[in-house]
């Protein structure tokens, strides 16, 4: 089997409706944890590196983090190409293609399926080098096990002649289940799954002849990107003037040289609860569980409860899904219309439509404990070595209370090591950063008060993750001094060197009941 090295490329878009609650346009499922605590976006990322663990990523700037601590976590390597705003897979697929080397390779795979055999997909994969070196696009069609409606078909022609693939003869909207049985019936179909394995210089030909609109859009984006580390940027006004479009209407359903390599391994879009509801185990009445859920009396019931004890007494058929700020409880046979139920809490301004009550930033995140009329409760987790934007707000004060770890705080041009169990006041208007200096996670209860709490009250002077505005500049924000436990003021590089030596993460001979202030009153 020909070994010609392959550039996976993993689209990442998607905006959260299907799998709501717990996924979001904030988080799309992509991003959830959903089989083991991994995401399918990591569990795709561990399978492609099978073939080459230098994967590009393209996906929104708004996720650009997430997708930067999952390439991570899941132990590969490669860039992040950045969306400035959706424009679909074909815009996606042309700027990858524009980016690679004429004879590159390149396997574009989304980031939300579920394939568990991941050597069956790598073999399958490398069945389709051939078709695709001979100047072919190949798609990949998984065997159908039953007459879905939720996926689109391929109805494969003759052999190519590279003893692997056949010829496409036409793809096949998602039918109706009358249409569906026919297909099975007749044979010859598979299941579209999305995945192609293509040269660059072929797909940017045939976009050329298909989609000349998108090709040249797309050619002005990627010539004026820029370079941020591992994020390379799409021009934003050049990519904003692109049509969106998939790549099935934009190029596929158009273009004659097409072939198709079977897949017979089991495939899930994970399109729906349902679809998430069969990748667990069911127990003898047909109940699937996970995390802390329990079902009594009850059958063919989905619950998936990761943080508190659920429970279904006398249910049948029911999807439970419960976070810490909404539950949707469906009947199975409803899946499908979840979409319907997020486009309508949106059009209501609920904002758990789109919003999880935990958020990610590049630093860790932050969970909205408790709030009320003029406070708010967060606890935030800070990564090892990472800190916050140096900021200021104009409408609220807060105090920091560290609960796990030790953190370095500054306030004012002050920089003061504050410890487990100890605390420090920000008053309004103050110019002030956390960072967590030490090797361990950073655990910090944060209390807003004042008359206005919104996320947009925040002026940045510096941040590491590019998101300071214009015209925000600080002349001294490195040298600064800094309050170290006994009282001693040294310099920010020498208050560096004590954390390194303390034993992070106790407060062993710290003085627990005691809090540390800045130098500003309550």
């Amino acid at each position: 089997m020909n070994n010609t090295l392959i550039h996976p490329v993993v689209l990442c878009g998607g905006s959260g409706t299907r799998l709501w609650p717990l996924s979001r346009k904030a988080l799309p499922k992509q991003f959830a944890p959903l089989v083991g605590g991994k995401s399918l976006l990591q569990m795709t990322l561990e399978r492609l590196r099978v073939l080459n663990p230098d994967i590009t990523c393209i996906a929104s700037e708004d996720h650009r983090f997430m997708v930067k601590e999952t390439v991570e976590a899941a132990q590969t390597t490669g860039r992040q190409i950045l969306e400035p705003m959706a424009r679909n897979t074909a815009a996606a697929m042309a700027s990858a293609a524009l980016l690679a080397a004429p004879d590159d390779l390149l396997l574009f795979a989304p980031s939300d399926h579920h394939i568990p055999d991941a050597e069956l997909f790598a073999r399958t994969v490398r069945a389709g080098i051939d078709a695709a070196l001979a100047g072919k696009i190949v798609t990949f069609g998984v065997v159908p096990s039953f007459p879905s409606t939720a996926y689109g078909y391929i109805e494969a022609g003759q052999p190519s002649g590279d003893g692997h693939s056949q010829a496409v003869v036409r793809f096949v909207e998602k039918p109706t289940a009358a249409v569906a049985e026919t297909l099975l019936l007749h044979g010859g179909y598979s299941w579209n799954a999305g995945i192609f394995l293509v040269q660059a210089r072929t797909l940017v030909a045939a976009l050329r002849g298909h989609a000349p609109d998108i090709l040249l859009a797309c050619e002005r984006a990627t010539d004026a990107a820029t370079t941020d580390g591992s994020f390379l940027r799409l021009d934003q006004a050049a990519f904003q003037a692109c049509r969106s479009d998939s790549i099935d209407y934009a190029v596929l359903e158009k273009h004659k040289d097409i072939a198709v390599v079977k897949f017979e391994g089991l495939w899930s879009d994970v399109g729906s609860w349902n679809a998430v509801a069969t990748l667990h185990p069911a127990d003898e009445t047909g109940n699937r569980l996970s995390g802390k859920a329990s079902a009594l009396n009850s059958r063919n019931t989905f619950i998936h409860a990761p943080h508190r004890q659920v429970v279904a007494l006398g249910t049948d058929g029911l999807i439970i899904v419960d976070t810490p700020d909404a539950v949707l409880v469906a009947g199975a046979g409803c899946a499908e219309q979840v979409a319907e139920v997020v486009r309508k809490l949106s059009l209501d301004g609920c904002v758990e439509a789109t919003e999880h009550r935990r958020v990610v930033r590049p630093w860790g995140a932050y969970d909205s404990v408790d709030n009320g009329e003029r406070f708010q409760v967060k606890r935030l987790t800070v990564k090892p070595g990472a800190k916050l934007s140096l900021q200021m707000h104009h409408h609220r004060a807060e105090h920091w209370i560290v609960v796990q770890g030790t953190a370095k705080a500054t306030c004012d041009g002050v920089v003061t090591l504050v410890r487990e169990n100890e605390s420090i006041y920000l008053p309004s208007g103050a110019i002030h950063r956390l960072e967590n200096p030490g090797k361990t996670m950073l655990e910090v209860i944060e209390v807003q008060t004042g008359g206005y709490l919104g996320e947009d009250d925040i002026v940045r002077f510096d941040d590491t993750y590019g998101r300071c505005g214009p015209g925000h500049t600080l002349a001294d924000a490195v040298k600064v001094p800094v309050h170290v436990p006994g009282g001693a003021v040294a310099s920010a590089e020498a208050a560096a060197s004590e954390v390194e030596a303390m034993s992070v993460g106790t407060s062993a001979g710290s003085g627990a009941s005691a809090a540390l202030h800045a130098p500003v009153a309550h």
